[in-house]
């Protein structure tokens, strides 16, 4: 699952050449990601059960890992694993729903500035028993209304 690319010479110059005739938007066709394949989906699956915490969180933070795989993970005995889940904006809203209630303050600070998180339980959340959620969830009601 690396993301370092190793390139020649000679692909490093055709990109140079293909990136002048490119507007500053399109460049970055150039360095686009592999496609998400049935064997990536199958490493993620894996990793999801591996026993140190850090390694579920990479996976929860995945943009690619499926929803059944982020629900068990939202289920997760480590909060920084559940904070994960509920901050991935792939993340189903009902599920960064259920992660708002999160007894863990971290996680509910997550859900809170997740964008799929309803307007409804971001104004609930302005009454938290966490004054870290409170300011989010205030800070976040702020920033939707127009100026």
């Amino acid at each position: 699952m690396s993301c370092i690319r190793f390139n020649t010479k000679a692909q490093r110059d055709a990109m140079r050449e293909d990136a002048a005739v490119l507007a500053a938007g399109d460049q970055a066709v150039l360095h686009l990601s592999p496609p998400v394949t049935e064997s990536k989906i199958t490493r993620l699956r894996l990793l999801a059960a591996h026993e140190r915490a850090s390694i579920r969180q990479t996976v929860a933070s995945n943009l690619h890992a499926p929803h059944d795989l982020l629900e068990s993970l939202a289920a997760d005995p480590d909060a920084g694993v559940r904070g994960e889940v509920a901050k991935n904006p792939t993340s189903e809203p009902s599920l960064v729903e259920r992660l708002s209630r999160d007894r863990d303050a971290r996680v509910r600070c997550w859900a809170v500035l997740n964008p799929v998180l309803s307007p409804e339980r971001v104004r609930e959340l302005e009454g938290d028993r966490d004054a870290q959620v409170r300011r989010l969830a205030g800070w976040r009601i702020g920033a939707e209304q127009p100026a």
